[in-house]
């Protein structure tokens, strides 16, 4: 054979193997889906296309859901064996799907992962992927709720800007020292409002009193909706607290018509831009000094649905995901679920301060149930504050339906 036609038979063979290793790739590559709310500028778009980039034997295709449809679809895309390999799921609604069988118990592939350590999790958000036991997901980002205060404000009234409230009775004390109908200035602003917010709210304080979901009416839980309905009742919060949500009742405080508002992180940009005071955060205050401290956990989880066909490729997802929660505030302002990461410097000193209390505050934060059945649950805990506060019940009656309802869902 001359040396032409060795070379060319060499070339044919080469892109024969070429075609075959092509053609093995094209075969080896598998495509995972991924629902999340997330918009281009937030975490899961980005960090999908990032897994999408970095695992050439993986294709990623994203689908950006509406809050409102996000459990409705899941479920009907699951009972259709059309549902995606990840979503994003609310936290609250995860034990909903767990407990059904529809998530994919990752707890062995966690114990075998070098990525994903249970230990560096916050207990709340890990609770709230957990259910019977196992791990059915792995939180994605986290967020509480503290009390903002204007230190402009408790100067002007002879209260010390250092020594926020510590107790329930010191708040009602400042907020009546505090509110000035003259100049349109409430003493606190909160949401009572008959929706998850409202729960979202008031949940923590019937924890700190002994409470719980199983047990709303404690004496403790009792008397912290009485404090509630002092506040309102002696005007010391707006009356429309029965109404707004979390957003719109913290804009009151940021326009200087309230001096204490109870809410969280998502704030802090708009405080940053909109509040023209000193304005601090601390902590939620609780019944007593000494008494156990309790905040509310919000934020989303990331789960596996088990009938996956790319179960491994999905927790490899999830692992990368994980691998980049030490930069979810930096990149996108979310709290990482993790008590061993520490938050870079803003550069804003009333932020950064801010932040360390809200990551203090963390370490109280607890899942809203978890329980399959927690919109039901949650609309009992809505309807007795609504009740109570409105007159229609007294506080103790209100929470005594409460319980009864709850214990008829629960079982």
């Amino acid at each position: 054979m001359s040396i032409r036609k060795s070379l060319v038979a060499g070339a044919l063979a080469l892109a024969s193997v070429s075609a075959l290793a092509l053609a093995a790739h094209a075969q080896e590559e598998v495509t995972i889906t991924i629902w999340s709310l997330d918009k281009p500028e937030q975490p899961a778009f980005n960090l999908a296309k990032e897994f999408d980039e970095k695992e050439p034997g993986i294709k990623v295709e994203y689908r950006l859901i509406q809050f409102d449809d996000v459990v409705s679809e899941a479920m009907r895309a699951y009972s259709t064996g059309q549902a995606p390999d990840i979503i994003a799921i609310d936290n609250p609604d995860h034990a909903l799907f767990a407990s059904r069988g529809a998530f994919l118990d990752v707890t062995d592939r966690v114990a075998k992962s070098e990525i994903i350590n249970p230990e560096n999790y916050f207990a709340g958000p890990l609770n709230s992927v957990s259910w019977d036991g196992k791990l059915f997901g792995v939180p994605k980002a986290t967020n509480t709720i503290a009390l903002y205060y204007n230190a402009d404000m408790f100067k002007e009234k002879g209260l010390d800007p250092d020594k926020p409230p510590q107790t329930w009775a010191e708040l009602i004390d400042a907020a009546r020292k505090l509110t000035d109908p003259a100049k349109n200035v409430y003493g606190l602003a909160f949401s009572a409002k008959g929706n998850e917010e409202g729960t979202f709210q008031f949940l923590p304080w019937a924890q700190m009193g002994g409470g719980s979901y199983q047990h709303i009416n404690t004496d403790g839980a009792v008397k912290a909706l009485e404090t509630w309905k002092t506040i309102l009742d002696e005007k010391l919060a707006s009356p429309d607290s029965l109404t707004r949500g979390q957003w719109d009742s913290t804009g009151t405080f940021n326009s200087g018509n309230a001096a204490m508002a109870i809410s969280g992180p998502w704030e802090l940009n708009r405080m940053s831009d909109e509040a023209k005071f000193d304005w601090r955060v601390a902590l939620l205050p609780v019944p007593e000094v000494g008494a156990e401290r309790s905040s509310a956990m919000g934020d989303f989880n990331w789960a596996i649905f088990a009938n996956s066909k790319h179960p491994d490729e999905a927790f490899k997802a999830l692992e990368y995901f994980a691998s980049q929660d030490d930069k979810m505030f930096e990149k996108y302002g979310q709290l990482p679920a993790r008590s061993d990461i520490s938050l870079p410097p803003t550069g804003n000193e009333k932020k950064d301060a801010a932040l360390k209390v809200f990551q203090e505050q963390l370490k109280y934060a607890k899942a809203r149930g978890p329980h399959p059945e927690w919109p039901k649950i949650s609309k009992a805990i809505q309807d007795a504050i609504q009740a109570a506060l409105t007159g229609q019940m007294s506080p103790k009656d209100a929470l005594d339906q409460a319980a009864e309802t709850i214990s008829a869902v629960t079982g």
